[in-house]
């Protein structure tokens, strides 16, 4: 583009002049920066020197972009916990204050994303975008800025929706041997929130990087992670990574939480977490208790636990719902760190390697798994249906076990036991496959009346289907009253179940084997 001389002159001048002016009007300013040196580096852990000042949790810049965070401040040095790759670092390299403690990024720019506890992509869509920061360690809210829960979290999965129920803010403990189906448990709670307004963050704490892209698969299959954000720190990343990971996690979904919306975060697992933050206290030479794990091994997990809640209305009204995973060896429940999150949590879902092995899936152990909290928050249509089967579910165990010993039953021991198995049988649910309330409701409101008796074991897994599908054809009126308070009538009982016997007319009855033969 041609432009003429003298404007060009014109341009020239007025840019020496605003160059003049700020170099006349420029003071610079002197910032004190204390910077202090590695005196050694171990596995995730560096010893640090000439940092006076430095706060306790505070975060520190080391050469090459990684940063560590100061946990023990002795006199003479401080031990550091190293955020990443630290392969490079060595004594005498220089490390600087940030006067700032460990935060992450926050905002709806993380849902559909997976992200390191750093806030790092790892999804391979881009950087990720972010409207504010949050530091990873917060107080959870008062007391008096908490309401009850009142409102329950539909898992899909019938067994734990009818026997075990979930509310919004809870905090229900998943616990088994490996193997036994927990993950696949809080991805099916995950894939069930889809339509319900509920956001989640699944945490994934030392996992294998397989494991951890099984289950974003399995997220992105059923369409969830459109609603959820995934953090991850996979196995072999530095221990720091892994202690952090689930405190990250859990800022993301306070922000949410604060913003009025109601949030599920799971855990996989805090077995990893606490190992990760017994190899970091051992490395500082902090004294090993129990297992040799730290003193304040139960402080960690409590104050992470205790930031999931419900807020009053007036500070919005959001939930944040935990499900903490824990790992058990030999269905130890009784070990230290199961204990520890026993007592912290609001219930436990216990999982049965044996019922596993039977193909009773969810392997669910009915018997020791309890909701402290989700009762009261039950729709009365559940509470209806489902309020003796946990008693009926226990007998029915009880009696089997009894019956493999050859004794003679009575005509109303073998009625309990086979009426025993066929709520074994409606309880059984193939992974990924989470069913609605209504469904739910219909299922379990003809296994309670009896009706599911006629029908022989074998055609259960039919007969549920029939039923499933007939839901539809449950009057607007009735469906309106099942998520709510509104108690039932006889009149909607008994429309229920004349749905239920026409989906169940064209089954045939088929008496099963006698329990034992007849003398």
């Amino acid at each position: 583009m041609n432009v003429a001389p003298e404007t060009l002159q014109t341009v020239i001048e007025r840019a020496f002049a605003v160059i003049s002016e700020a170099c006349e009007t420029f003071s610079p300013e002197l910032t004190p920066r204390e910077t202090g040196t590695i005196c050694s580096v171990s596995t995730g852990i560096a010893k640090v020197s000439g940092l006076p000042n430095v706060g306790f949790e505070e975060l520190l810049e080391f050469p090459g972009g990684v940063f560590g965070i100061a946990f023990n401040l002795d006199e003479d040095e401080i031990g550091v916990v190293l955020l990443g790759d630290y392969w490079d670092l060595k004594a005498g390299d220089p490390v600087e204050r940030t006067c700032r403690v460990m935060d992450v990024g926050v905002g709806n720019g993380l849902l559909g994303r997976v992200i390191d506890p750093l806030g790092r992509p790892l999804d391979g869509h881009g950087a990720v975008m972010t409207s504010h920061r949050l530091p990873i360690e917060r107080p959870a809210a008062h007391i008096m800025d908490r309401a009850p829960v009142t409102v329950p979290l539909q898992t899909g999965i019938k067994v734990i929706d009818a026997l075990i129920p979930i509310g919004r803010g809870q905090r229900e403990l998943i616990l088994g041997d490996r193997q036994t189906g927990k993950t696949a448990i809080a991805l099916d709670t995950i894939i069930n929130q889809h339509g319900k307004n509920v956001l989640c963050v699944y945490c994934a704490i030392g996992q294998r990087a397989s494991a951890v892209a099984k289950a974003v698969a399995v997220l992105r299959e059923h369409g969830a992670m459109e609603y959820t954000v995934v953090v991850v720190s996979e196995g072999n990343d530095s221990p720091g990574l892994t202690y952090i990971a689930p405190y990250a996690a859990t800022s993301i979904a306070e922000y949410f939480m604060e913003q009025g919306r109601d949030v599920l975060l799971v855990y996989d697992d805090l077995t990893q977490h606490a190992r990760a933050y017994r190899e970091i206290s051992l490395l500082l030479r902090r004294p090993p208790g129990r297992e040799a794990f730290p003193g304040d091994i139960f402080y960690i997990h409590s104050r992470l636990l205790e930031r999931a809640t419900h807020l009053r209305q007036e500070l919005g009204g959001g939930s944040l719902s935990a499900l903490p995973i824990i790992e058990t060896e030999a269905q130890n429940i009784s070990a230290y760190i199961p204990t520890n999150l026993i007592s912290i949590t609001d219930g436990q879902i216990c999982l049965s390697p044996s019922l596993f092995a039977l193909g009773v899936l969810p392997a669910v152990d009915v018997g020791k798994s309890v909701s402290r909290v989700g009762g009261k928050a039950q729709w009365p249509a559940y509470r209806a249906v489902a309020g003796h089967l946990k008693l009926a579910h226990a007998q029915f165990e009880e009696l089997e076990t009894f019956a493999k010993f050859g004794a003679r039953l009575n005509e109303e021991t073998r009625h309990s036991i086979e009426h025993g198995r066929r709520i074994r049988a409606c309880f059984d649910q193939p992974e990924s496959s989470p069913v609605s309330v209504s469904e739910q409701i219909i299922i379990l409101l003809t296994l309670t009346t009896g009706l599911f008796d006629q029908i022989a074991l074998d055609q259960m897994r039919d007969a549920q289907h029939s039923i499933q599908a007939a839901a539809v054809r449950i009057p607007p009126a009735i469906l309106g009253r099942f998520e709510t308070a509104e108690k039932w009538s006889d009149e909607d009982r008994e429309a229920i179940l004349v749905i239920a016997r026409q989906a169940l007319a064209h089954f045939q009855t088929k008496p099963d084997s006698p329990t034992q033969d007849e003398p």
